[in-house]
């Protein structure tokens, strides 16, 4: 996550935001997302539970006061209500409330496979046992495939800020108490004072651990970073990465060796990586060739979730029924899903659309 410098716009539903007609595809459609926060998606129903847990939090308990409490004033605020948030989160309980909860709340959007990006970092050192956490996002897991039908996997993300004694203690637990869901190594927090190249050795741990890379890069810094993110922390996957559109090698670089990019529309204005939705380089991405999967990053804390970021898409690119299909194949075909799954849901996918009346 990189963190806004003013309020983000106002929420709008799928239906505003997409061409006419393809609202209700978009809500309906199977779907993967693999750039989504695990606190970040905590919804006001889901705050208002944990609250409710922890009577002497100041945050609100009326999931109605939720809903103006995630309403930034500009960036200082927003570290406040974050961080407020993530105090709320003390026990192993509340990891495997907010786990299974954010799954529920995918599962109303029709998410049928998300790579949760967690920090345990966060957790652990606020004095919850490193095992106890392990063990609360599994249980979740296990009961949201189950129950749900949601199937998720574990990024684990070293905070950039932290520094490296945080990526050493995030490796450790990514490599020595490995849960069963976890498939992807991360570096998120801020770019601007955080470069990637000292994150090195800790990618380089993590990769031959068998886990992947894919770091957040170049979303609120320039291309260079990407590059970075390439070169020294063997990046699969790019978080954002929409400065890419600054530099021609680098989109070429991209599409040529299928490296794709994790883009979050509403996330890129609210963090001023872009001006607007209208100037959003996605459509530059696409026409360069670069792979693109469309994700929601922090979805409350930025009034959107995945379905909107969907009709944004389709707007700006000009999509219809077919082409939004094509974009959720995409997260399914670059997502570390195992193959059977990912036939399945692209079968499903496919499904859908034969079935669909437009």
């Amino acid at each position: 996550m990189s963190q806004p410098s003013a309020p983000s716009e106002p929420p709008r539903s799928p239906e505003a935001a997409a061409p006419a007609g393809l609202g209700a595809f978009i809500a309906g459609l199977p779907k993967a997302e693999l750039h989504v926060h695990h606190v970040g998606s905590a919804s006001p129903r889901i705050v208002a539970e944990l609250a409710a847990r922890h009577p002497d939090s100041p945050v609100p308990k009326d999931p109605a006061e939720l809903e103006r409490y995630f309403t930034f004033r500009d960036f200082a605020h927003f570290i406040e209500v974050y961080l407020s948030v993530v105090d709320l989160i003390r026990d192993a309980e509340d990891i495997r409330l907010l786990t299974y909860e954010v799954a529920r709340d995918m599962a109303r959007q029709n998410i049928r496979y998300a790579e949760l990006t967690v920090t345990p970092h966060s957790s652990v050192a606020r004095g919850i046992p490193d095992l106890a956490f392990m063990e609360a996002i599994e249980d979740a897991r296990k009961a949201a495939e189950r129950e749900l039908g949601v199937v998720l996997r574990w990024c684990f993300d070293t905070p950039s800020e932290l520094g490296l004694p945080a990526a050493a203690e995030t490796v450790r637990m990514a490599c020595e108490l490995r849960p069963e869901g976890l498939v992807s190594f991360g570096l998120g927090g801020p770019e601007i004072g955080w470069p990637r190249p000292p994150f090195k050795p800790y990618f380089d741990r993590a990769i031959a651990a068998g886990l992947h890379s894919v770091p957040h890069a170049g979303e609120t810094t320039g291309p260079q970073t990407v590059w970075d993110a390439l070169t020294e922390l063997r990046a699969e996957r790019i978080g954002h990465g929409t400065s890419a559109a600054r530099d021609p090698r680098l989109l070429a670089h991209l599409a040529e060796h299928g490296i794709p990019l994790e883009v979050c529309p509403t996330s890129n204005v609210a963090t001023r990586a872009v001006p607007s939705l209208a100037e959003h380089p996605l459509p530059q991405l696409v026409a360069a060739g670069v792979t693109v999967t469309v994700n929601s990053d922090d979805p409350p804390m930025f009034g959107t979730d995945l379905n909107t970021e969907y009709a944004h898409a389709a707007r700006l690119l000009g999509l219809d029924a077919a082409g939004v299909a094509e974009l959720a194949k995409n997260a399914v075909r670059v997502s570390f899903l195992d193959a059977a799954g990912k036939a399945r849901l692209t079968a499903e996918i496919d499904g859908y659309l034969a079935a669909w009346p437009g």
